[in-house]
């Protein structure tokens, strides 16, 4: 409706209709306004999963898990085992039937390590479903509808690729839900909160990384990059916690290491504000996380500036410290100082230390008031009252600190605070997701080693080979692992009329399954058969196609074109062009070449070493890999 108006307004050149179009669109804005703030409330709520105990803390934020629709995997993977594999599908129902209910587990998980367990499972069971099910060269028809969460705008595609990007972006969410039901009023619960917070970091980077073209906001480069910093924002301030949690002791050296951490609590915070108000970034990200972020950069830095005029108003130097000392610590704290001020004049000058405690003061108080301002701003924010009881009682205490100073100088006083440069002992970073700490089974193990029966292998039919073993010997040799494959194959040995052939493969002997036997076992059960005719079942392997086109049709109602949306258009008209003026050598040698392979596939190969070149001309397979057959 929006966009329609915004093009009747475009090309109209009536004032009357203008006008009404400027009206109506002010409503419809208005009213967009609204039903954005009340979805910001269903799943991006910063009051939600919350620790419910007594805190005195600023809240963190947590992301919302992306929704999805039941996906039922029955009908494409019956069809594709039967087809592709050759063996009744009726007998895989319960391990489709194990796949779907886990999937459908993974749509509401608990929110612990149970939780995160179990989304681990189902991405590494869904590389699995993809190496077995999803052959490059077509879809498979099961569609994976996900919606964004942030806009609940819904993402429809074929691609399984869509299905682990989400089931990830999931497992960071339930990370940071994890980290905020941490109880911040105890080491252990910090402890966990901040390994939390560096967990989701990494795995939402791992995400970025991994899936450069993923058609979701919530998961877009862009995205991706402010959440990762977010998170390792999360965790900065869950350490500096931490470490402040026994209390702090008015003490020059403590405050001087406390001035330091909590700035660069600060200054991280500034880092997300900065990545927060840049497109496209800016019209995505709810309201009330920007205004969050920034109430916490202004609040920790006034912070800073609280500890560094606390040690210079309460700490005069004595004739027992170490001027050293306390010269070196407190340079630290500057990357400059004002012009004609010494670090040392100031430890010894009760003046200038308290014109520069004040002045630390004074900017405490700046940032304190513009944080309250800022919290007043939003709605769901100033709603919050350990949000506003925190930035409350911190204001107040740096305007009691100013109060407690003499007063009659401040007309005279023109020193400015300089800036504290920030630095931590507790530098927290990303932890990447340890996928190889779960244990996961294929559901499809009967199906046989996935390096040989995967979706990109086409293979034949089984066929049942039936031969009477003659003076003990086969006429063939088996190598390999599981399966099997047969080699040297004499071409005049009963097996080889019974329809071997060189290169296949022994998936089961006298009706027993032997797909994951080695080479000891498959003998072992021929030698069982004494002088009985052994039977078993072999299947070759056909030449394979060239891979499909990564990308797959997608299609999102309602939802603008994001950066990588932009690319795989172009990408797309580059192909279209390129499909218009094909060159004709490269096509040419790639059919030769895929012919030759073909050719040495199928060919049979010759027991007699002289005969060789003979059998070759007589096969039809030979002349496949001449330039004139093309013609």
């Amino acid at each position: 409706m929006r966009a329609g108006a915004e093009n009747l307004l475009r090309a109209t050149t009536n004032n009357k209709v203008r006008e009404q179009v400027l009206l109506e669109l002010s409503f419809v804005n208005s009213d967009l306004q609204i039903l954005k703030e009340e979805l910001e409330g269903l799943n991006i709520s910063v009051e939600v999963y919350q620790n419910t105990e007594g805190t005195f803390s600023i809240p963190l934020v947590p992301l919302g898990l992306k929704e999805t629709k039941e996906v039922d995997f029955t009908l494409p993977l019956k069809d594709f085992i039967l087809e592709h594999y050759s063996e009744d599908s009726s007998e895989y129902e319960d391990e489709i039937a194990d796949l779907v209910d886990l999937r459908q587990a993974c749509r509401t998980p608990s929110r612990d390590e149970a939780g995160i367990e179990m989304l681990m499972s189902y991405f590494l069971q869904l590389g699995f479903i993809e190496n077995r099910f999803f052959p490059p060269t077509r879809h498979m028809g099961v569609l994976f509808t996900w919606y964004d969460s942030f806009t609940g705008v819904p993402v429809c595609q074929q691609n399984l690729l869509l299905e682990k990007a989400s089931i990830l972006f999931n497992i960071g969410a339930l990370y940071t839900q994890i980290g905020t039901r941490c109880n911040r009023q105890t080491q252990t619960g910090l402890e966990n909160a901040v390994d939390a917070f560096q967990r989701a970091a990494g795995v939402l980077s791992y995400l970025k990384e991994t899936f450069t073209h993923t058609p979701s906001y919530d998961m877009s480069p862009a995205m991706l990059n402010v959440l990762v910093k977010m998170m390792l924002a999360q965790a900065q301030e869950c350490a500096f916690e931490q470490i402040s949690l026994p209390g702090i002791r008015n003490e020059f050296f403590t405050l001087v290491k406390m001035t330091q951490e909590v700035a660069k609590v600060g200054e991280v915070y500034m880092m997300v504000n900065t990545a927060v108000t840049q497109e496209p970034v800016k019209e995505n990200i709810p309201y009330s996380w920007s205004k969050l972020v920034q109430i916490k950069a202004d609040h920790y830095r006034a912070l800073a500036h609280y500890f560094l005029a606390t040690i210079l108003c309460d700490h005069e130097l004595q004739s027992n410290d170490d001027e050293d000392q306390q010269e070196k610590a407190l340079s630290q704290l500057y990357d400059y100082v004002p012009e004609g001020v010494m670090i040392l004049t100031i430890l010894k000058d009760k003046v200038q230390r308290k014109q520069l405690g004040k002045a630390h003061l004074r900017k405490a108080i700046v940032y304190h008031e513009e944080a309250l301002r800022v919290c007043g701003l939003c709605k769901k924010l100033r709603n919050i009252e350990v949000l506003l009881e925190v930035l409350t009682a911190a204001h107040k205490r740096s305007l009691l600190k100013y109060a407690q100073q003499e007063t009659e100088d401040d007309f005279l006083s023109l020193i400015q605070a300089p800036d504290i440069l920030p630095k931590t002992e507790h530098k927290v970073e990303m932890v990447a997701p340890q996928f190889s700490k779960v244990k996961v089974k294929d559901f499809f193990h009967r199906l046989g080693p996935l390096s040989v029966f995967s979706a990109k292998q086409r293979w034949t039919a089984p066929r049942t080979i039936h031969f009477h073993c003659e003076t003990g010997e086969l006429g063939f040799s088996l190598k390999g692992g599981s399966p099997v494959q047969i080699y040297c194959l004499d071409p005049v040995c009963s097996a080889a009329s019974a329809g071997l052939k060189e290169g296949d493969y022994i998936v089961s002997v006298g009706g027993v399954d032997c797909k994951w036997l080695g080479v000891n076992e498959v003998l072992e059960k021929f030698r069982s058969v004494g002088e009985q005719p052994i039977e078993f079942e072999v299947i070759s392997c056909q030449d394979t196609t060239a891979s499909m086109h990564s990308k797959s049709a997608t299609y999102s109602v309602g939802m603008q074109k994001t950066y990588s949306l932009i690319c795989l258009a172009m990408e797309e008209n580059k192909t279209d062009q390129a499909k218009k003026t094909p060159l004709k050598l490269p096509f040419l040698s790639w059919g030769t070449k895929n012919r030759q392979k073909a050719a040495s596939t199928l060919c049979l190969p010759s027991a007699v070493a002289g005969s060789s070149q003979v059998k070759k001309k007589l096969s039809p397979f030979t002349l496949l890999g001449t330039e004139s057959s093309l013609y």
